[in-house]
């Protein structure tokens, strides 16, 4: 794969999270999330977008919502859990992205927010149709997803070099 290829980075927040008696990190999906999850994982594979690699927070509603909505694809990425998703910045987040092989083209990051919607709207210089319009007014509920793409190699991510592509959060 060339560099001068467009690379596409999908933000995705996890889905609905309970609110049981443990700590943050710890937390499990509500009932609502899990069907949520789901859902995100039919309509991720319907963007058609062949994922290389899917970086994951280790908190328990993200892995969750990624088991649930891996189902989904017709074929598993390689999966990072990577602690440093979880409360990331927008910044941490654009660094850990530049640490990305180049040999991956397609990147899905499954986090939180305030990040995945701060990264969202930090790397966007452009957008298409009316998925900005739809994320401003949306913000980025629970099991949202965010399609970007850019040229040239991860370490060259920053703000504003992206296209905010796709856009898709659940009915409320």
């Amino acid at each position: 794969m060339s560099v001068a290829e467009p690379r596409r980075i999908v933000l995705f927040r996890h889905a609905k999270a309970d609110w049981p008696q443990v700590t943050d990190h710890e937390r499990p999906l509500a009932d609502r999330g899990r069907m949520d999850a789901a859902e995100a994982g039919r309509r991720l594979t319907d963007t058609g977008i062949a994922f290389d690699l899917a970086l994951c927070s280790t908190a328990v509603r993200t892995r969750e919502t990624w088991k649930l909505a891996v189902q989904e694809f017709p074929q598993r990425p390689k999966t990072v859990y990577e602690e440093r998703v979880y409360e990331a910045s927008p910044g941490e987040l654009i660094a850990l992205l530049n640490e990305t092989p180049d040999d991956a083209q397609n990147v899905l990051m499954i986090g939180h927010n305030p990040g995945i919607q701060g990264l969202a709207d930090v790397l966007a210089g452009s957008g298409e149709d009316d998925a900005r319009e739809r994320m401003t007014r949306r913000g980025f509920p629970a099991a949202a997803f965010a399609v970007l793409s850019f040229s040239g190699p991860w370490k060259s991510l920053e703000p504003g070099v992206a296209t905010l592509r796709d856009y898709w959060a659940p009915a409320e």
